[in-house]
């Protein structure tokens, strides 16, 4: 089989779900799950593979979301030319954030991304021709000739469709040669120059990377009905929730990123009746995840999986033993 076949299998399936919703809301909240899950996806790609500890992820989500926005309401470029410009954007500002983060590690360098991430949030609101603290609106949905994808059930099949690729795409990286450099340096960065990696490289290459995912994700987020962008969207909880996202799923786990973007997602719509309190709960679950389960639900699936394959290798092993 193709490796790509399951892949296009999963897209018709899921291409289902949003037929079994029963209200609009649950379509916009699949859709949000979907954004969710590319965001989570590329910052797995710079934490999870790489190792480096950045708390900007949502400030490059804005700037991808405000870029693309301004791409098509001021110079009126479709959604369709609008994204990669908006991705493009972020890249170059990755590769900004990547190359004074050469110098800096571990809370060092998650201070300076939380600088910036409040940085781009407060210049938004500032800045009138954005909207300031209003808000941007008026940014039109996708459309193919005459058809819009204005609702919730139309979009669903622009974002579930990017999502998957995205996933296939982080699958793709984590299995190539750069993906091996990125583990090597998350684990050892000394180890991994006198191998022969070019750490410098591979690191801006994983902000990059990464923010590419982001720039999507805002891309989509502000493309989505009703067409409008707040600042205090892109605020510190949005970013304790997005690493809750990770580090709930399980960090370099991409399949762990998954699911905690969709576990996440509906906990967070879940406790928005406790909006006071949302930023203690999911603090707390952060805390008890890395005390109790380390690894997050990625680890404990490999796990799992790793004690069957013993298990049936030594009950194998035992077999040809007992064999006269």
């Amino acid at each position: 089989m193709h490796p790509v076949l399951p892949w296009l299998g999963g897209i018709a399936v899921l291409s289902f779900l949003p037929l079994i919703t029963r209200t609009a809301y649950d379509q916009y909240l699949l859709n949000v799950i979907a954004i969710n899950v590319v965001l989570a996806v590329g910052l797995n790609i710079v934490k999870g593979f790489a190792g480096q500890v950045t708390v900007g992820h949502v400030a490059v989500m804005a700037i991808g979301a405000y870029a693309s926005a301004v791409f098509s309401v001021h110079l009126g470029l479709p959604f369709w030319l609008a994204l990669p410009a908006a991705m493009a954007v972020c890249a170059g500002v990755g590769l900004l954030v990547g190359i004074p983060a050469l110098r800096l590690e571990g809370a060092y360098l998650a201070l300076a991304t939380l600088g910036l991430a409040e940085s781009v949030r407060i210049v938004i609101s500032g800045t009138e021709w954005l909207g300031a603290a209003m808000g941007f609106e008026g940014i039109p949905p996708p459309h193919i000739g005459g058809f819009v994808m204005e609702t919730h059930f139309r979009y669903y099949f622009v974002v579930m469709p990017i999502a998957v690729m995205g996933i296939y795409i982080s699958f793709a990286i984590l299995r190539s040669d750069m993906g091996r450099a990125f583990k090597a340096i998350r684990e050892d960065q000394l180890a991994a120059a006198a191998s022969g990696v070019h750490v410098a490289k591979f690191k801006l290459i994983a902000f990059v990377l990464s923010a590419l995912y982001a720039g999507c994700a805002g891309s989509l987020k502000a493309h989505m009905a009703p067409g409008y962008l707040n600042p205090n969207d892109y605020s510190l909880q949005e970013m304790v929730t997005l690493l809750l996202m990770v580090i709930f799923g399980g960090i370099g786990h991409i399949w762990g990123a998954v699911i905690g973007a969709i576990a996440v997602t509906i906990i967070n719509d879940l406790t928005q009746d406790y909006y006071t309190y949302r930023m203690a709960i999911f603090g707390g679950v952060i805390v008890l995840t890395v005390m109790y389960m380390p690894r997050g639900i990625g680890g404990m699936i490999e796990d799992f999986w790793v004690r069957k394959r013993f298990a049936a290798l030594r009950a194998a092993t035992k077999a040809r033993q007992a064999a006269p």
